[in-house]
This record gives C-alpha cells, structure tokens and sequence, in this order.
C-alpha cells in the first residue's frame, strides 16, 4: 500500500470512531512522532560525536603511570 492509500485508508477508519478514540489515536501519534523526533536527533548527535575531533588530545596523553608505581601487585 503506498502512503497516499494508507493514509486515506486511515482517515476513513478515523472518521467512523467516536471522538474520544480519536482523541486516543491522536495522542498515540503524538507519542509515535515525539520518540522518532528524539531518534533522530540522537542518531544525529552520535554522527557529530563520531567524526568530531573534540576528543582528539586524549589519543595523544602520555602514561602518567605503570605497573612500576604501584604499591601492591594482585
């Protein structure tokens, strides 16, 4: 089925229902739209992160220690 005949397809089922299973539906859309919005931007925030060069420095940081330092060996 394509989008345009899904979509007519709903809002005749739509149209037959009392309205507070309208009303039902449409909250449900809502929360549908609100969760896809925040995957989209958490798919974009770990596109940014990944080809960010932000964190680049940690890459380069020298060993402060060694097994030599410590005290107790397990």
């Amino acid at each position: 089925m394509t989008l345009e005949t899904l979509i007519k397809h709903t809002l005749k089922r739509l149209s037959k229902l009392p309205h507070n299973k309208v009303r039902e539906i449409s909250d449900f859309t809502d929360f549908i739209m609100k969760k896809h919005e925040e995957e989209t931007l958490q798919k974009g925030i770990e596109l940014l992160t990944t080809h960010s060069k932000s964190f680049d420095f940690l890459n380069e940081e020298e060993e402060l220690y060694s097994i030599d330092d410590l005290k107790e060996k397990y």
